[in-house]
Formats: C-alpha cells, structure tokens, sequence
C-alpha cells in the first residue's frame, strides 16, 4: 500500500504544490522527482499518479510537483520554480544527508529535469525532453503556431501538427518570439557541472527532428558528459509510451543510484 499526500505546499507566495507518494515498509528510501509534462501551458502533477504509484511501489519516495504555467506566468516562471522546488526539498524533512535523490521528466518536465540534473547531479531519465527553442523557431519560420492544428488549420499531416504545437508551446512559454529568450530556454544554456548519470528517450519522429536532440548530445560530449539514448521506432511522444518504460527507467535510476553509493 502507498499512502499519497496531495498538495502539499512548496512555495507559499504562488500557492504551488507537490504531491508526495509514500512507499510503505521501506526503511532506506529513495527519492524520485517526477515532473509532468504539457509544453508548460498546460498539465498537472495528478496526470502522474499511476506512474507513480508504480515507482512508490518499487520503494520511491516520489514527489509530483505543480509549477507554474503559461501564458499567465512566461519563461523562466516554469524553470525557477523547479528550482525552487528542489530547495524546498532539501531543507524539508524528507531529506536527510546523503539521501539518494532521482528524476523523471515528462516532455517538457523533461526539459526542466535537464536544468536540475545538471545544478544538483541527480541521475535522471527524460521522456521525449524538447531541447531545441532558438534554432528550432528559426528552421520554421513559416509554420503557424496552434495547439490543435488539425482544427484550427484542417490538417491531418501529423507533422505538420507537431510543429503547429511546438511553435505555440514554445512561443506561448517565451512570451516573446525574442531569440535572446529563445536561447536561454535551450537546453544547451544550462549550466551542467554537476551532471552524472542521465538517460534521453525518444521516439524516432517526435515532437521535433532527432538532429536537434543529437545537437545536444554532442554539446554535451564536446564538454565530456556522458549520455545514454535511446530511440524508440515511431511517432508516440511521452506519456505515449510512458507505461511500456516506466520499469525501464525506474531500473536505469536504482542502477544509478546504487553505484553512486558504493
């Protein structure tokens, strides 16, 4: 059994929750941050809840955390309060030294796993983490931005589709199609001292052209971190396929993490 503690606040001025899942009869806990996805205008920590009761039940203890959303709160509204979540946690009572600390990233969760993974050296897993905004907008100039292109535009063409949603969620995110602001939401401008263990899943035609995530895996090389890929065949994104690999990647990180320890 998993007893769940639903919002639970973490930053009092914006009223921002986390939900906690707590693993029963385990006495050398881990802890997992799961961050939900939704292109940071839309989304919520309940979306998560089977996924993770399933890594409570492995002996997680697993926070869910809300941030903030576009467009009432644009770029870096989303990216400070995942900061400011992880501080929340380490001074809470969850924390003790030395407690292993994990991470999941949903899309654009994903994104903002990234940004942790590298300040605080968490092993994290990221399904379908979008990491290009800059060179994106500017390979697509002509693409008109819409969450629900197939109605908006008549389309049935998924790609077309796609970049219609990554066009809107990135710009909606921005506020601006500024590229100074472009580029700081990019993957690439984090800083990554402390990245360690970390695990890239995509699909082979998502949301964006694989070019852009191998972009950004070989910035990483040029700085010597390592990073693990994989590509699924075909065109789910995220929570898509989240059930066929969520025991996949709960492996990857009580892999991790028991190395870190020895």
């Amino acid at each position: 059994m998993t007893e769940i503690l639903t919002d639970i606040i973490y930053d009092k001025q914006k009223q921002l929750a986390t939900d906690i899942y707590l693993p029963q009869g385990n006495s050398k806990t881990e802890i997992l941050l799961f961050w939900h996805g939704g292109g940071w205008f839309r989304g919520d920590k309940s979306n998560l809840k089977e996924l993770c009761l399933m890594a409570a039940n492995r002996g997680f203890l697993v926070f869910a955390p809300n941030y903030s959303l576009a467009p009432q709160a644009t770029f870096p509204a989303a990216h400070e309060d995942s900061n400011n979540f992880v501080k929340w946690l380490l001074s809470s009572k969850y924390v003790a030294e030395g407690t292993p600390i994990s991470q999941i990233g949903v899309s654009s969760g994903g994104t903002l796993a990234l940004l942790a993974a590298g300040k605080y050296g968490f092993p994290t897993v990221t399904w379908s983490a979008p990491v290009s905004f800059s060179n994106w907008i500017q390979d697509h100039p002509a693409v008109k931005p819409s969450p629900q292109a197939h109605k908006d535009f008549g389309t049935e063409d998924l790609n077309e589709i796609n970049d219609s949603f990554y066009k809107y969620f990135t710009l909606t995110y921005a506020g601006s199609p500024k590229m100074s602001t472009l580029k700081l939401i990019d993957a690439a401008s984090y800083d990554y001292h402390n990245l360690q263990q970390l695990l890239m899943i995509n699909s082979t035609n998502e949301l964006a052209p694989t070019k852009y995530l191998l972009a950004f895996i070989n910035f990483l090389a040029s700085q010597n971190l390592g990073v693990e890929l994989k590509l699924i065949p075909g065109k789910r994104h995220a929570m898509a396929y989240a059930s066929e690999y969520i025991d996949f990647s709960l492996a990857y990180l009580e892999n991790s993490l028991m190395n870190n320890q020895q």
